[in-house]
């Protein structure tokens, strides 16, 4: 009987070691970040092409994680370029002062439901930093991890869109970021 017990020990352990992954490489190629918003009432959206990051993540500690992630503030796409051009601006993302946005994560949460994780952090656009909790779930897809979830923020918080356009009458205040982040 004890050496069953014994075996059954050594054979859960294994599984638990074998199943065990730590995801590190962010996959830029795999990975995606956009956003959404409304102006003049219409819903519109815009990616982002260049972000970076570092991650160390191992789902049965998930406690112990880190992230952190820059994104290239000049790489934003919304569909045109003159759009684009704007957005540079010191009046919206001032990318020459201001060039990337970056999110350090300060804690991770695992929650009941399985997969499903709160990232509590410190999201700064612009020079001016906000604590922030992301939701986030997070699978395994054919030997990585893969990362989604969307954090609704308020762009005027930021100074996103300043003089003529601090109102939130032809821009709407919130901005959904939506993001899937693979990595190995």
């Amino acid at each position: 009987m004890q050496k069953l017990a014994i075996a059954l020990t050594a054979g859960l352990l294994l599984a638990n070691a074998a199943q065990a992954a730590e995801y590190t490489q962010i996959q830029p190629q795999a990975s995606k970040i956009t956003f959404d918003y409304q102006q003049m009432g219409v819903g519109m959206q815009g990616v982002f092409k260049t972000f970076n990051g570092q991650l160390r993540f191992d789902p049965a500690h998930a406690d112990k994680a880190q992230a952190s992630l820059e994104v290239d503030l000049a790489s934003v796409d919304v569909d045109s370029d003159e759009a684009n051009d704007e957005l540079a601006t010191k009046t919206w993302f001032n990318t020459k002062s201001f060039p990337k946005a970056r999110f350090e994560s300060t804690s991770v949460k695992a929650l009941p439901a399985a997969g499903q994780y709160e990232v509590a952090g410190k999201l700064t656009i612009k020079g001016q930093t906000h604590n922030v909790v992301v939701p986030a779930r997070f699978s395994e897809q054919g030997g990585q991890g893969v990362f989604e979830g969307k954090l609704t923020i308020q762009r005027g918080a930021f100074s996103i869109g300043e003089g003529a356009w601090k109102a939130f009458d032809i821009v709407a205040n919130d901005v959904v970021v939506n993001f899937k982040i693979t990595a190995k």
